[in-house]
């Protein structure tokens, strides 16, 4: 039996339209609702790019990279996928409502102000850090933007990969999932690679409202739908990336300690948290 990944741009826009169209001003609503998500969020989502210290243990979190090697039916990794609650986690907001509240560093003591948290409170370093990385210049053959809403991210990825190009975007899924977060998981079929001449990869950013990290990476890059099977019976349809060429990365970048790798020696691959979109352009004419 052959497990569908479908990638239904209809459905998923949907579903974000309904966190996007909510009723008049609700950004500090958010910011209360989201009080504990947000910290715990910065930890998980800002590991994949983070450079860590050769003595510093690695955390369980970053379970998330592996090889092209890797890729057969059979294997069998230590892979960790973060559990989401869509009713906690930050919503989307409305364009101009969006666009009406500052969005830079140099103003986060008015955001801090606004959204009611202490300047040494972890949603502070939080919005800090998402600051920092949506305002550092991108690496070299990178386009970057970060997205505070569906529409600025549409658009933005309209940019990138044609104003006229229908899209189609990639989730993971889960199918059945248990509250186990870190376990072994086996690649079930032969995984697919999406033939794709380019895409734009979006991650979510721990920030009150939803704030999605978007870019483009020049270069060789595979797209695959990967079905996974966990050892407690979990059950997920993964969107994984493989970056083929990495000689221009950070030598300290925490994938080359994860894989034991040096840059430029080897692909680095990483599965997509569940909450993180692919936008690809469709193969559908």
């Amino acid at each position: 039996m052959e497990f569908r990944f479908r990638p239904t741009l209809s459905i998923l826009l949907h579903a974000l339209l309904l966190f996007q169209f909510v009723s008049e001003s609700r950004a500090r609503d958010f910011a209360k609702d989201s009080d504990n998500n947000m910290h715990e969020v910065l930890k998980i989502q800002m590991k994949e790019q983070s450079i860590t210290s050769p003595n510093e243990p690695l955390n369980p979190q970053l379970n998330i990279f592996f090889t092209p090697k890797d890729l057969k039916i059979g294997k069998k990794m230590p892979l960790f996928f973060a559990l989401k609650d869509p009713s906690t986690s930050p919503h989307l907001l409305p364009k101009d409502e969006a666009d009406s509240i500052p969005f830079s560093l140099s103003k986060l003591p008015y955001l801090l102000d606004f959204f009611s948290f202490s300047k040494d409170s972890p949603q502070a370093k939080a919005m800090e850090d998402t600051f920092f990385h949506c305002e550092i210049s991108a690496m070299n053959g990178e386009s970057k933007f970060c997205a505070t809403s569906l529409e600025s991210m549409l658009d933005w990825t309209r940019e990138i990969l044609g104003f006229d190009t229908k899209l189609d975007v990639y989730t993971t899924d889960f199918i059945k999932k248990s509250p186990v977060t870190l376990q072994n998981y086996t690649i079930l079929q032969k995984p697919k690679e999406i033939l794709v001449p380019k895409l734009v990869a979006c991650h979510t950013l721990p920030y009150p409202y939803a704030v999605f990290y978007c870019h483009m990476q020049k270069g060789e890059n595979k797209l695959f739908k990967i079905s996974l099977l966990g050892e407690n019976g979990d059950r997920i349809e993964a969107a994984a990336i493989c970056h083929m060429d990495t000689k221009e990365w950070n030598h300290d970048h925490v994938a080359f300690r994860v894989l034991k790798v040096q840059p430029g020696s080897s692909p680095v691959c990483h599965f997509f948290p569940v909450d993180n979109l692919v936008w690809v352009p469709s193969s559908s004419m």
